[in-house]
Formats: C-alpha cells, sequence, structure tokens
C-alpha cells in the first residue's frame, strides 16, 4: 500500500501546526487507498546542515540516516507548513535539505496556515520540491489565522475546508501511486548495483567492501553449520573461511530476479563459488539456490536476510551438488 507522510514543518514553542497535522491526519486515515503516517520535525532534531552535499543516499551523521530512512519509507508526502516572514520555516527547509535521493520522484501537497493562510509559504516550497524532484500536486489547503483559528490559537476549520483537503489528498494519492514504478525501476537498478558490489568484494577478497553491502543484523542460513548466522561478523567470518580456502576467488550470479515493494525487496536466483584452491586445484564449485531480502536504508539498499540451499535427493539424503540453472 502507498505510504504517505504528513510532515510536520514547525518546532518552536507556542505552535498550532500539531491541531492542524492531527486535523489532516485524522481525515486521510479514514481513507482506504493509502496508509497515513504523521511526522513530526521535533522527532527529528537535525543539526543546522554541516554535511557536505550528497546525492549518493551516504550520510556520516546518524541523525541524518534516521532522517533519510523517515523519508526514503514514503511514496509522498502532505507538509504541514505555517508561514515565517513570508516564508518556509527554517526548520522545514533545512529538513528537505539534508537528504536528496531518497525526495526524488514522489509526490507532494500542502496544508499551510498563517496570516494569508500561509500561501506564500507553499509557494517557495515549490520551488524547493522542483530541485528535489517531488511532484507538487495543485490543490492545496490554506488556512488564514482569522477564520480558521480561534483567538488565532484554537484550531477550528470550517467543514468547507474538508473538500479542499480530500481534493489534495486524492492528487497527492494518485500521483504516489503512478510515480511508484519509477522508483521501483532505480530501486532494482541500485539492488542490482549492489549485488555487482558484493561479486567484486568476493573476487578481491574484501572482507571490508563485503561489509557495507550487509545490515548490520543481517540473517544469514547458508549452506554450512550452523542453522543461521546471525549478524554481519557472523556473516563476514563464514566468507574470511571461504578465503582460507581459495587463492582465487570467483563468484557467478546467474537469472537474479528481483521484487521491490517499498522499502523491502526479495530477489533470487543462482549462485556459485569456484576458483583456485590452496593446494593449486582448480574448482568449478557447485550451484546453489539464493534468495535475498534487502531493507532501504540511510545506507542504501543492504541485505537483511540471505539464504543459500542445495536440493536433496529424497531416497538416498544426498546433496544434489552437479545441478545447472
Amino acid at each position: 500500500m502507498i505510504e504517505i507522510g504528513i510532515v510536520l514543518g514547525s518546532t518552536r514553542n507556542g505552535r498550532v501546526g500539531d491541531q492542524v497535522a492531527r486535523w489532516v491526519h485524522e481525515r486521510a486515515s479514514q481513507r482506504t487507498d493509502a496508509r497515513f503516517t504523521l511526522i513530526d520535525l521535533r522527532g527529528h532534531p537535525l543539526p543546522h546542515l554541516t554535511e557536505p552535499p550528497s546525492f549518493s543516499g551516504q550520510y556520516p551523521d546518524e541523525r541524518t540516516r534516521a532522517w533519510a530512512a523517515t523519508v526514503a519509507a514514503c511514496d509522498g508526502f502532505v507538509f504541514v507548513t505555517p508561514e515565517y516572514n513570508h516564508s518556509v520555516p527554517g526548520v522545514l527547509k533545512n529538513a528537505m535539505d539534508h537528504v536528496h535521493l531518497e525526495w526524488n520522484t514522489k509526490a507532494a501537497g500542502f496544508v499551510s496556515y498563517g496570516g494569508v493562510g500561509g500561501a506564500r509559504s507553499v509557494e517557495q516550497l515549490r520551488l524547493v520540491c522542483g530541485a528535489l524532484q517531488l511532484a507538487d500536486v495543485a490543490p492545496q489547503v490554506t488556512l488564514p489565522l482569522a477564520t480558521e483559528f480561534e483567538d488565532r490559537v484554537t484550531f477550528a476549520p470550517g467543514e468547507y475546508q474538508l473538500p479542499a483537503l480530500d481534493m489534495m489528498l486524492d492528487h497527492v494519492v494518485a500521483w504516489s501511486t503512478a510515480l511508484a514504478p519509477l522508483r521501483h525501476g532505480d530501486a532494482e537498478a541500485a539492488i542490482r548495483a549492489r549485488m555487482a558490489t558484493i561479486v567484486d568484494g568476493l573476487r578481491n577478497k574484501d572482507l571490508e567492501a563485503l561489509r557495507l553491502s550487509y545490515a548490520p543484523d543481517v540473517v544469514s542460513f547458508d549452506v554450512e553449520p550452523p542453522l543461521q548466522h546471525v549478524g554481519v561478523d557472523a556473516k563476514l567470518k563464514n566468507w574470511a573461511k571461504v578465503f582460507t580456502i581459495f587463492e582465487t576467488v570467483d563468484y557467478e550470479l546467474r537469472d537474479l530476479t528481483i521484487t521491490v515493494s517499498g522499502d523491502l525487496a526479495v530477489g533470487h536466483g543462482f549462485g556459485r563459488v569456484s576458483g583456485t584452491m590452496k593446494n593449486g586445484v582448480v574448482t568449478d564449485g557447485m550451484w546453489v539456490r539464493g534468495t535475498f531480502v534487502f531493507r532501504n536504508t540511510a545506507d542504501g539498499w543492504v541485505i537483511v536476510h540471505d539464504q543459500a540451499s542445495v536440493p536433496f535427493d529424497i531416497a538416498t539424503g544426498q546433496g544434489c551438488s552437479d545441478l545447472e540453472p
């Protein structure tokens, strides 16, 4: 299901934006065509932007990585924003500037509030969205303080605002759905690039390069004992064992099929380790069935689970190591 993040773009004390964001979330949650999550920037205390520009999805600061993961998990956004001095709140602009790839090829809608309904803030946000490759939808909700707030403090929107809100949500969901195949195509390319990095790491016997391709808590079901290897160190220990046996290593990956859904993906194919062993014997190895589960994180697509298996002959209990795809 399409995931839409409702981003509350004010963190100042005495804000009224939390009332507006709850109103949007309560209305949106009645829909059945998407799932809506309220994202309060107070929960993401990002520093003033200090990192160098990054278009790779790799971020050194753990706060940025956490924020990137939150943005990456969404297919579209509704920005709830006030207007400060005819412009966008600094904290919202800072949050948008902290990441880049995670915004790309998604949809955005706006609910604004302020002296003139926050309209000037949204006009500037549309320019930012263009730079971030966010498709901003035309319908928007503007909430003037004089008419939609009692004493300019308590949010009390008129019923006439609901059709405008529904229309904006309709467009955000529709555009988020339409853009999803483009993102999934990009995701598949990124996952295939990650697998190519693993193959290169194996051929170069580079454990540190391999480490970057696995989640810290990866669970691996290999053809060797124990039943499961838990954690990246255990996974790398298994590869290190292979490197002690082989003088030169080759790895082939064939017929890899990838299916992407949101920030998770599943791949399956056939793999084979071959090469020259320490004693000089050249071996072609054997083909095994491989299944991979990927998660899109602030560090890119990484493997959170993999499984290698060998078919067995039920009658004899012997592994069938001579099969080829």
